[in-house]
């Protein structure tokens, strides 16, 4: 049986439909559409280093100088968003510093933007547009 496939718009290429990508799929049109990122302002895994060690972001989101606005980790449906999945994306905050900060499984999204020294958590998701004004 031929494995699944689904295009993804970011990278320009078909990849392996896995639980964790049509997550991550679903949430590039969450961006788009809802909240308004321009496709060629959104990078899906993109590697980086937080010291020596690499690691990949699901996705980033960039500001109109191309500066790191927003990371997203995606995680498979039945994987429970705990502060482990946060951490992690605090992480790659260290090699990217970005404003926002974006967990989802799909049924669950949290978002946080940064205050001070640490992150809060968001009501409500804020529009691209919103996001570099506030940069």
């Amino acid at each position: 049986m031929a494995e699944e496939k689904v295009w993804d718009p970011l990278r320009r290429k078909e990849v392996a439909l896995t639980p964790e990508e049509e997550v991550r799929q679903w949430f590039i049109g969450v961006l788009r559409d809802g909240m308004n990122v321009p496709a060629h302002m959104m990078m899906s895994e993109v590697s980086l280093k937080v010291g020596r060690k690499p690691y990949r972001a699901d996705i980033v989101v960039y500001d109109r100088e191309g500066k790191p606005l927003m990371v997203v980790e995606c995680k498979r449906p039945d994987i429970v968003l705990d502060q482990a999945v946060v951490d992690q994306a605090i992480r790659y905050n260290r090699a990217l510093d970005v404003r926002y900060i974006a967990v989802t499984n799909g049924p669950k999204t949290f978002l946080f933007v940064r205050e001070g020294d640490g992150f809060v958590f968001m009501e409500k998701a804020p529009l691209w547009e919103e996001m570099i004004c506030k940069r």
